[in-house]
């Protein structure tokens, strides 16, 4: 991934219920609308807070993460039955073409915004699926999250999207985060 990963010496902060505040548990799913037998994937899952909140809204959600070290900590915490980890970087994921419906991120867009990993994506998305990116933006206060100089604008991954051939349903730009729902023609 990119400019850096969460210091798995900190992972219990990725419990935190005061994460709701930048995207709750009802506005994730609601941009990501999945269908009970959906196959869809947690990018940069951690220990699976968010991926917690869909797992029992789907067919099969992929906990997909850089690091072993999270999906150790994510099963000692117990892993739903819909939940399977994968160890990959997004540049590189091990799904077939079109195997997901859908993908979403939850604070680490900014951990693996390039064209090769956008394009991995467009890959493995099946037509009409999405992408839903909540991340931290570089318009924003800077007061949580990475470094401002490791954040994204909007408009940049509007324009990342774009150019692997995704359409914007949706983008929002926030206080200190952004919304982007792109979809794959």
């Amino acid at each position: 991934m990119g400019f850096h990963t969460f210091d798995v010496d900190r992972a219990d902060a990725l419990e935190d219920a005061s994460r709701y505040r930048y995207c709750s548990r009802e506005e994730l799913l609601s941009l990501l609308a999945p269908g009970e037998n959906a196959v869809v994937a947690d990018l940069g899952s951690g220990t699976g807070f968010y991926t917690d909140d869909v797992a029992p809204h789907v067919g099969t959600c992929y906990a997909v993460d850089v690091q072993s070290e999270m999906h150790d900590i994510y099963r000692e915490k117990g892993l739903p039955a819909s939940v399977e980890t994968v160890t990959a970087e997004v540049g590189d994921l091990p799904f077939a073409d079109d195997a997901l419906d859908a993908a979403f991120s939850t604070m680490t867009y900014h951990e693996f915004a390039t064209p090769e990993s956008l394009a991995e994506l467009a890959r493995v998305i099946r037509p009409g699926g999405r992408v839903v990116t909540v991340d931290w933006t570089a318009d924003g206060d800077g007061e949580s999250g990475p470094p401002r100089e490791e954040r994204y604008a909007l408009q940049d991954a509007v324009a990342g999207f774009s150019e692997a051939g995704f359409r914007v349903a949706r983008a929002e730009g926030r206080r200190e985060t952004f919304v982007c729902v792109a979809v794959v023609e």
